[in-house]
């Protein structure tokens, strides 16, 4: 894949496709759903527009993964929609995928947006070479607790609006982040703050050459699934010169299954192809279980640990930041899947666009 396609960027006042490719809560938690639809309104000052999947419950989009596609490939074709925004993620959003047409995405290059299981459907536009956005996901970066983080907006702005790439530009540190949970259940809590911690800063291993390329990657359980099934991966050559993303999830994976993910990447001959790696901030706590901030750190630290070891016996030469502001973290960046990323170890700087 030598060509990518960014697709045209929205203008205020724009239609834009809500959809639910992954799973939904919109049913369980309307309020929180409703939220994310008047933030797209008011703060980005864009029409949301919901198609048949947004509203409906868990159970049926399992049972109806054809519809989902079609909820996608109708929203792309849509010449008056000139963006699609998920309403959360899921965890079998990869069954959608056999029933896509990919000369329908290919041919209506539109902006996509959301993390997570939406990772499957971020890699699947990447092989046919559209650019997508990890972040703007309906029901976390959009109905965020209090209010929307200026970091977050910021970045949004850009992913909307922008018309080059280049608009990224450095993806700078936020003060603070939280992976503090309120639970979406009480409609209260849509008024509460989470609460916040200074942020530590990034950590930088591996090698300390300048690299750049386009990125491929997103959630590591997803990239998981996807080695797994090896039904939708690119040709390695195509992962040559690459920046491999990664970040975990709210399912807060140990050290010991991320270990293991990147070494059957290793074992796979995938790892030495990558130029460099962006590893997300990892969430370090959930709803149910909250270890306390020295076992938070700690967590976080051996999760390092694994990435930069494996990283180091199976390319020795990439670079590899950790702490990174995309992902199942606040704030977030919208940072381009298949965009250019410089990583420069010298100045500690991760830009995107160059």
């Amino acid at each position: 894949m030598s060509e990518f396609v960014v697709p045209p960027a929205l203008d205020p006042g724009d239609r834009v496709a809500v959809v639910a490719p992954g799973s939904n809560r919109a049913t369980q938690y309307p309020h929180v759903y409703e939220l994310g639809l008047e933030r797209l309104r008011e703060v980005f000052d864009l029409e949301p527009v919901e198609y048949p999947t947004a509203t409906r419950d868990s159970e049926y989009l399992y049972d109806h993964p054809a519809e989902r596609a079609r909820d996608v490939m109708d929203a792309f074709a849509d010449p008056e929609i000139r963006g699609v925004v998920a309403v959360i993620g899921g965890f079998d959003q990869i069954r959608i995928l056999r029933h896509l047409d990919p000369e329908v995405l290919a041919e209506n290059p539109t902006r996509f947006y959301g993390i997570s299981d939406n990772t499957n459907l971020a890699l699947y536009l990447w092989n046919l070479g559209v650019v997508s956005f990890y972040g703007g996901t309906l029901l976390t970066d959009l109905a965020m607790q209090g209010e929307m983080h200026d970091y977050t907006v910021e970045s949004l702005e850009t992913a909307f609006f922008a018309d080059d790439l280049d608009a990224f530009g450095e993806l700078r540190p936020a003060e603070r982040f939280t992976d503090h949970d309120l639970d979406w259940a009480d409609p209260d809590n849509l008024d509460e703050y989470r609460e916040m911690e200074p942020n530590p800063g990034r950590t930088w291993r591996g090698a300390d050459r300048r690299v750049s390329g386009r990125t491929w990657g997103g959630c590591l359980s997803i990239v998981d699934q996807q080695l797994r099934t090896d039904r939708y991966l690119p040709a390695p050559e195509d992962l040559d010169g690459r920046i491999l993303l990664l970040e975990t999830s709210e399912e807060l994976p140990d050290a010991s299954y991320v270990r293991q993910f990147l070494i059957g990447m290793g074992e796979r001959g995938l790892l030495e192809r990558f130029d460099g790696v962006l590893v997300g901030r990892a969430k370090a706590r959930n709803l149910f279980e909250d270890p306390g901030p020295e076992a938070r750190a700690e967590f976080r630290e051996r999760q390092r640990e694994a990435v930069a070891e494996v990283l180091a016996e199976y390319n020795p030469d990439a670079p590899v930041v950790f702490d990174l502001e995309f992902g199942h973290t606040a704030p977030a960046a919208a940072i381009p899947v298949g965009g250019r990323v410089e990583l420069d170890p010298a100045s500690e700087t991760v830009a995107f666009g160059r």
